[in-house]
Protein backbone atom coordinates (compact mmCIF):
# COMPACT_ATOMS: atom_id res chain seq x y z
CA UNK A 1 0.00 0.00 0.00
CA UNK A 2 1.23 3.73 -0.69
CA UNK A 3 1.49 6.11 1.94
CA UNK A 4 0.12 9.29 1.13
CA UNK A 5 2.43 12.10 0.26
CA UNK A 6 1.97 14.62 3.63
CA UNK A 7 2.57 18.35 2.56
CA UNK A 8 5.73 20.21 3.60
CA UNK A 9 5.88 21.78 6.72
CA UNK A 10 5.65 25.34 6.82
CA UNK A 11 9.73 25.84 7.38
CA UNK A 12 10.64 23.16 4.90
CA UNK A 13 8.14 25.04 2.25
CA UNK A 14 10.06 28.26 2.86
CA UNK A 15 13.19 26.94 2.23
CA UNK A 16 12.32 24.88 -0.89
CA UNK A 17 11.02 28.62 -2.22
CA UNK A 18 14.19 30.00 -1.01
CA UNK A 19 16.30 27.86 -2.51
CA UNK A 20 14.84 28.14 -5.58
CA UNK A 21 14.74 31.69 -5.57
CA UNK A 22 18.29 31.96 -4.79
CA UNK A 23 19.11 29.41 -7.17
CA UNK A 24 16.81 30.95 -10.00
CA UNK A 25 19.29 34.36 -9.37
CA UNK A 26 22.67 32.65 -9.48
CA UNK A 27 21.79 30.20 -12.10
CA UNK A 28 20.40 33.52 -14.27
CA UNK A 29 23.27 35.97 -13.40
CA UNK A 30 26.51 33.45 -13.33
CA UNK A 31 25.36 30.65 -15.65
CA UNK A 32 25.11 26.72 -14.40
CA UNK A 33 28.32 26.07 -13.33
CA UNK A 34 27.99 27.59 -9.65
CA UNK A 35 28.22 24.81 -7.21
CA UNK A 36 25.12 23.44 -5.17
CA UNK A 37 27.19 24.21 -1.69
CA UNK A 38 27.34 27.78 -3.09
CA UNK A 39 23.06 27.81 -3.77
CA UNK A 40 22.85 26.52 0.06
CA UNK A 41 25.44 29.33 1.33
CA UNK A 42 23.42 32.21 -0.67
CA UNK A 43 19.74 30.43 0.32
CA UNK A 44 20.95 30.63 4.20
CA UNK A 45 20.42 26.58 4.34
CA UNK A 46 22.58 23.54 4.81
CA UNK A 47 23.37 21.56 2.03
CA UNK A 48 21.30 18.68 3.73
CA UNK A 49 18.48 21.43 3.35
CA UNK A 50 18.73 21.40 -0.55
CA UNK A 51 19.77 17.83 -1.33
CA UNK A 52 16.09 16.75 0.88
CA UNK A 53 14.11 18.74 -2.00
CA UNK A 54 16.67 18.11 -5.00
CA UNK A 55 18.34 14.94 -4.74
CA UNK A 56 20.80 16.34 -7.77
CA UNK A 57 21.71 19.47 -8.99
CA UNK A 58 20.22 18.01 -12.35
CA UNK A 59 17.39 18.29 -10.67
CA UNK A 60 17.48 21.84 -9.15
CA UNK A 61 18.70 23.26 -12.46
CA UNK A 62 15.55 21.09 -14.43
CA UNK A 63 13.22 22.78 -11.64
CA UNK A 64 14.62 26.16 -12.59
CA UNK A 65 14.73 25.50 -16.00
CA UNK A 66 11.39 23.96 -16.49
CA UNK A 67 9.46 26.85 -15.01
CA UNK A 68 11.99 29.39 -17.08
CA UNK A 69 10.92 27.44 -20.15
CA UNK A 70 7.26 27.51 -19.31
CA UNK A 71 7.44 31.01 -18.62
CA UNK A 72 9.20 31.16 -22.51
CA UNK A 73 6.65 29.27 -24.02
CA UNK A 74 3.45 31.35 -22.12
CA UNK A 75 5.06 34.47 -23.88
CA UNK A 76 5.11 32.86 -27.15
CA UNK A 77 1.65 31.82 -26.76
CA UNK A 78 0.66 35.36 -25.97
CA UNK A 79 2.43 36.69 -28.90
CA UNK A 80 0.91 34.36 -31.15
CA UNK A 81 -2.38 35.54 -30.12
CA UNK A 82 -2.03 38.86 -30.95
CA UNK A 83 -2.89 37.82 -34.77
CA UNK A 84 0.77 38.60 -36.66
CA UNK A 85 2.36 35.49 -37.14
CA UNK A 86 5.59 36.76 -38.23
CA UNK A 87 5.37 39.86 -35.58
CA UNK A 88 5.19 37.32 -32.91
CA UNK A 89 8.38 34.93 -34.49
CA UNK A 90 10.47 38.51 -34.91
CA UNK A 91 9.38 39.56 -31.47
CA UNK A 92 10.38 36.48 -29.48
CA UNK A 93 12.98 36.46 -31.10
CA UNK A 94 14.25 39.12 -30.53
CA UNK A 95 13.15 38.65 -27.11
CA UNK A 96 14.87 35.25 -26.65
CA UNK A 97 18.57 36.79 -28.09
CA UNK A 98 18.46 40.19 -26.31
CA UNK A 99 16.31 40.65 -23.40
CA UNK A 100 16.36 36.95 -22.39
CA UNK A 101 19.73 35.83 -23.45
CA UNK A 102 21.22 38.89 -22.51
CA UNK A 103 19.98 38.39 -18.52
CA UNK A 104 19.74 34.84 -17.72
CA UNK A 105 22.94 32.67 -18.10
CA UNK A 106 21.46 29.53 -17.16
CA UNK A 107 18.51 29.76 -19.45
CA UNK A 108 21.16 30.42 -22.56
CA UNK A 109 23.18 27.50 -20.55
CA UNK A 110 20.55 25.19 -20.84
CA UNK A 111 19.31 26.07 -24.62
CA UNK A 112 22.72 25.82 -26.04
CA UNK A 113 23.19 22.24 -23.72
CA UNK A 114 26.67 23.38 -21.91
CA UNK A 115 27.81 23.32 -18.23
CA UNK A 116 26.06 20.98 -16.66
CA UNK A 117 24.52 17.47 -18.23
CA UNK A 118 20.40 18.41 -18.77
CA UNK A 119 18.15 16.34 -19.78
CA UNK A 120 17.53 17.20 -23.35
CA UNK A 121 13.65 16.76 -23.07
CA UNK A 122 13.56 19.16 -20.29
CA UNK A 123 14.44 22.24 -22.01
CA UNK A 124 15.87 21.21 -26.25
CA UNK A 125 11.87 19.83 -27.09
CA UNK A 126 9.91 22.25 -25.07
CA UNK A 127 12.04 25.11 -26.93
CA UNK A 128 12.04 23.63 -30.61
CA UNK A 129 8.14 22.93 -30.25
CA UNK A 130 7.34 26.50 -29.92
CA UNK A 131 10.23 27.56 -31.95
CA UNK A 132 8.60 25.43 -34.38
CA UNK A 133 4.65 27.01 -33.79
CA UNK A 134 5.77 30.81 -34.27
CA UNK A 135 7.50 29.35 -37.36
CA UNK A 136 5.44 27.66 -39.29
CA UNK A 137 2.22 30.14 -38.74
CA UNK A 138 4.86 32.56 -39.96
CA UNK A 139 5.66 30.53 -43.08
CA UNK A 140 1.81 30.09 -43.56
CA UNK A 141 1.39 33.74 -43.28
CA UNK A 142 4.01 33.88 -46.23
CA UNK A 143 6.47 36.34 -43.73
CA UNK A 144 9.28 33.07 -43.79
CA UNK A 145 10.50 31.16 -46.42
CA UNK A 146 9.29 27.52 -45.90
CA UNK A 147 12.82 25.23 -46.01
CA UNK A 148 13.74 27.03 -42.94
CA UNK A 149 13.01 24.23 -39.74
CA UNK A 150 13.65 25.07 -35.55
CA UNK A 151 16.44 23.38 -35.72
CA UNK A 152 18.29 26.15 -37.87
CA UNK A 153 16.32 28.89 -35.97
CA UNK A 154 17.57 27.58 -32.73
CA UNK A 155 21.14 27.07 -33.79
CA UNK A 156 21.07 30.82 -34.69
CA UNK A 157 19.66 32.15 -31.54
CA UNK A 158 21.61 30.13 -29.41
CA UNK A 159 24.90 30.76 -31.16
Amino acid sequence: MTQPVRPLRADAARNRARVLEVAWETFASEGLSVPVEEIARRAGVGLGTVYRHFPSKDHLVRAIVSDRMQQVIEEADSLLATGDPAEALFTFLRAVVFEWGATDVGLKNALANSDIKITARGVREPFLAIIDKLLKAAQRAGSVRPDIGAEEVKALVVG
